[in-house]
């Protein structure tokens, strides 16, 4: 069932992603009285193979345009006449230019019939962070309320960080919010570190370039970085658990398990784990006053308790006005980490077998619940990528098609219809390689 989710909610993103992209080119094309012959959420065909499996689950002519789905669920595409496209139909080629014709238009209004999908894109992600800013609001922990200093795992001792620790600076500027430390910028930006106080002593760790590699293996990909360490307190105890048996109650302050003392979560967790399916003595503190709970850990290492943290969260509320600065700055600081995390792809620093993911890792992104607030974020988040992803300059891509009519625009020649033809084969060839090695890495991730 929950693969079943996590697949709708992908197509829904998608499928809303997509028809919103083809619209950036339709409506220009039709302003500029422009023939447009299909427009298609998914393939109708075999993709790419335009005479294979030539069938619709859904069709409308309406004018001189058939619009439809596909039965193949992969992007969509408008058919502009006069184009050489993805379905790479190039009849037209033996013909006059007619006036209807995508060749016949002024070189500027082709560029702006082909940035169209990128531009509403862009314009999509920007409205959906604008409405979650809004909304939502930011909740977050004030890096000076996290005075206990920190809690490493497995990959912050790594690079030389230890629990205790306190992160001051990151690249040398005031940290303000805690978990700024997970900022993409940081693993992307050659060089990073952090600034720590270790009992009383200022050091810089610094962070390996090659580091964000290991953030995206498997075998961390779920597991915490850093967490603050947390003072807490019992919140809901969970009906039919150990800690209910024992008598613990919402409030109760855990002071000890046996003779280890407790002030902290991960204390908590570490005592526990080491005594799996053993009883203890859980001594507390109700209302100020101390008590003593016999109780028997479970075979997991729990007790059976929700954790209400101690730490002093600040929720921020943003007015209409603030909340379009903000969300805009958020939406165009994922165009800003694609484009830092393809230099870093490009310099080595980066395993493209462990950055890159097809439609199962997308689909893993969205969780195997539905929740609303993550569809949307994730649906905003990939509007950015798809806008960033079709600027590329690669033939087959709008960038492509755009590089080709910028060159015309400035130099006033137009490139061949067979330049066309084989630039748009070797740009199909290029995305094709590499949605089956994003494919393929998925399907290694997953067995």
């Amino acid at each position: 069932m929950e693969g079943l989710i996590m697949a709708a909610q992908l197509i829904l993103g998608l499928s809303i992603l997509v028809t919103l992209h083809e619209l950036g080119h339709f409506i220009p094309a039709k302003l500029f009285k422009t023939k447009v012959d299909k427009f298609y959420l998914f393939f109708d065909f075999l993709f790419p193979r335009q005479d294979l499996l030539n069938f619709s689950l859904f069709k409308i002519k309406k004018g001189d345009t058939e619009y439809g789905i596909g039965w193949f669920p992969l992007g969509g595409y408008v058919k502009i006449n006069g184009m050489i496209d993805e379905s790479m139909d190039k009849e037209f080629l033996k013909s006059e230019p007619k006036p209807y014709e995508y060749r016949s238009k002024k070189v500027w209004q082709k560029l702006i019939i082909m940035l169209g999908g990128v531009f509403v894109n862009l314009v999509t992600g920007v409205v959906i962070f604008i409405a979650l800013t809004y909304y939502l609001g930011e909740n977050y922990l004030p890096a000076k309320e996290a005075k206990y200093g920190i809690v490493t795992h497995e990959l912050a001792e790594e690079i030389g960080l230890k629990t205790g620790d306190k992160i001051l600076k990151i690249n040398g500027k005031e940290m303000e919010r805690f978990y700024d430390h997970l900022d993409p910028d940081v693993f992307l930006e050659s060089g990073s570190y952090y600034t720590i106080d270790r009992n009383g002593t200022q050091m810089d760790v610094f962070i390996p370039s090659d580091f964000i590699n290991k953030l995206s293996d498997k075998k961390y990909k779920n597991l915490p970085f850093i967490d603050p360490a947390m003072p807490f307190k019992v919140g809901k105890v969970v009906a039919g658990f150990p800690a209910e048996k024992a008598g613990l109650k919402a409030d109760d302050i855990i002071t000890a398990i046996d003779s280890t003392k407790i002030s902290f979560f991960h204390e908590l967790q570490k005592v526990l784990t080491n005594k799996k399916s053993q009883n203890v003595t859980i001594s507390i503190l109700r209302n100020n006053q101390p008590m003593a709970l016999n109780c028997q850990v479970n075979e997991e290492g729990k007790l059976g308790f929700e954790v209400q943290s101690l730490l002093k969260y600040e929720t921020h509320k943003f007015g209409l006005l603030e909340s379009m600065g903000k969300g805009t700055v958020k939406a165009f600081s994922f165009v800003v980490v694609q484009a830092k995390g393809f230099k870093k792809l490009f310099s080595g620093d980066i395993d493209p077998s462990k950055s890159l993911s097809g439609p199962i890792g997308m689909a893993q992104q969205f969780g195997g619940n539905w929740d609303w607030i993550r569809f949307w974020t994730l649906t905003g988040l990939l509007s950015m990528v798809l806008a960033f992803m079709n600027l590329l300059p690669i033939p087959a891509l709008d960038g492509g098609h755009a590089l080709f009519l910028c060159y015309e625009l400035i130099s006033g020649r137009k490139p061949s219809d067979k330049f066309y033809e084989i630039s748009q084969r070797i740009g199909m060839a290029i995305l094709l390689s590499l949605m089956v090695f994003a494919i393929f890495n998925d399907v290694i991730r997953l067995f």
